[in-house]
């Protein structure tokens, strides 16, 4: 699995005009991408190192200051630009499988005590965000 997770004073995502998710304080936006041999185990690796990552101010983590989380589904995070000037996607996981562990992923954290935001799967989203630093972190999580 990778995510970019990114420091925010305040974060939001809407599908066709209606807000379904945000926070408006202080904590970390989101975004996850699913490949291939991602699974469950794989999901709650990388919950536990969003919880526990010590990147809000004062080299907090949101386990320790309980700052909220909006997660969002991002299978742009596989693209492969290596040749040409087309992303190829091939290295995402399709939905049917991507879905489950984006789930996982947002189980596992409110499991550990997180208050998590969440996207629409495979809608078509706005996010807005107010990047605090900026601090932008990317994950790559393996077994």
């Amino acid at each position: 699995m990778r995510a970019v997770a990114q420091r925010v004073s305040r974060a939001s995502v809407s599908v066709a005009g209606e807000m379904i998710g945000r926070i408006d304080t202080p904590g970390l936006l989101v975004l996850v991408g699913v490949t291939h041999t991602d699974t469950p185990e794989i999901a709650a690796k990388l919950a536990t190192k969003l919880w526990h990552l010590r990147i809000l101010h004062g080299e907090t983590s949101c386990a320790e200051t309980n700052a909220p989380l909006l997660v969002v589904s991002q299978f742009t995070l596989y693209a492969d630009t290596a040749k040409g000037r087309r992303p190829s996607w091939s290295k995402a996981a399709p939905g049917p499988i991507s879905e489950p562990l984006v789930e996982a992923v947002v189980a596992s954290l409110r499991s550990l005590g997180a208050q998590v935001e969440t996207g629409e799967f495979g809608a078509m989203m706005d996010v807005e965000l107010v990047n605090d630093g900026p601090m932008t972190i990317i994950l790559d999580v393996n077994e």
